[in-house]
């Protein structure tokens, strides 16, 4: 029997999301892309002193990527830089632990298909990382935005459980946002009704109002929870700040 024809290579823009030594020299990547979704591959020789392809395989670059894919794993060829995003990112604290948990959303929402439509949220986030922007809106505005295209949108006015018209004053995950007084289940967090309506502000990527950070976060990071069915470990990170 005649094999298989390989499989033609593609180029493609991408980010990486994280990476691991592979042998002596070698790193395998796994990367973010925009038409075909999340690929993990061996970049050869890149942790040789040397090496100037290494160098653009770091987090918060934007590359354009030459793949060669293989049964487990791809290879990457080449990368030739696109953007660079680290230079407000990797020197603070703070935007660096966002951009982290960033990635790390993209790779929980990413599957082995195109999603152009999350890679560019990812590079508005990025992007929105580098301005005076407050980091922790930018991670949140981009969970909202990311679940909201991955079809786990919030419901921040009417009562996500019965349907009532807000504004209301309570949140659930687990019932999928704003809940009203009449049907509020237990466990429910009290917020100001300004809150649900900046995160309904943000879930359409509006500017919204800096003054309720703590429970705007605190309801985000509980709604990509709940629906992810685990933590992430860059949330770790960021209340080490």
């Amino acid at each position: 029997m005649a094999s298989r024809a390989a499989r033609p290579n593609w180029r493609d823009r991408a980010f990486v999301v994280r990476t691991y030594d592979f042998g002596e020299a070698d790193r395998v990547v796994v990367l973010l892309t925009q038409n075909h979704g999340l690929v993990r591959g061996v970049a050869k020789g890149v942790r040789k002193a040397k090496s100037r392809f290494g160098s653009r395989l770091q987090p918060f670059v934007e590359v354009d990527a030459l793949v060669y894919p293989g049964r487990s794993l791809a290879t990457i060829a080449s990368a030739d830089t696109v953007s660079y995003y680290g230079a407000r990112i990797i020197d603070d604290f703070d935007r660096y632990a966002a951009a982290c948990a960033v990635m790390e959303t993209a790779e929980r929402l990413s599957y082995d298909q195109a999603d152009p439509e999350l890679f560019a949220l990812v590079q508005e986030a990025l992007s929105h990382l580098q301005s005076r922007q407050h980091p922790t809106m930018v991670l949140d505005a981009f969970i909202l935005q990311a679940t909201e295209h991955a079809g786990w949108g919030l419901s921040l006015f009417d009562c996500a459980n019965c349907g009532t018209p807000g504004p209301h004053k309570a949140f659930n995950a687990a019932v999928g946002g704003a809940v009203c007084n009449n049907c509020r289940p237990p466990g429910s967090m009290d917020v100001d009704r300004e809150t649900l309506h900046d995160m309904w502000l943000m879930q359409r990527g509006h500017a919204a109002s800096e003054a309720r950070v703590g429970q705007i976060h605190r309801a985000t990071v509980a709604h990509l929870q709940y629906n992810l069915e685990a933590g992430l470990k860059s949330f770790k990170i960021m209340e080490q700040a």
